[in-house]
């Protein structure tokens, strides 16, 4: 095991700790991001039964490329994550607005 010094055990915290710079309540996270996920999947879903239902009681050879062609028309929502900050790029960013 190598042994560090103080000092570099605080750089390398600069470095690799990650805090969130999102501007809500960390814990907040949690639940956000299940929301975010379920609404952009609920759309998609939406869109997709929308798209659908205009074969309800027509033959599908007729409509079936028309409804391929309104589908991929759409483009789907999507939703990512952001990442959490580095400490140091957080904490020098701070030091620049307060001084």
């Amino acid at each position: 095991m190598v042994r560090r010094t103080p000092q570099e055990k605080k750089r390398l915290s600069y470095l690799k700790d990650r805090r969130n710079a999102f501007g809500e309540n960390d814990k907040s996270s949690r639940r956000s991001i299940r929301r975010n996920k379920r609404a952009v999947n609920s759309a998609n879903r939406r869109l997709h039964r929308t798209v659908l239902a205009v074969l309800d009681g027509r033959p599908v050879g007729d409509r079936a490329a028309e409804v391929a062609e309104r589908a991929a028309g759409r483009r789907p929502k999507r939703w990512r994550k952001t990442p959490d900050a580095p400490l140091g790029e957080l904490l020098a960013q701070r030091a620049r607005r307060s001084g």
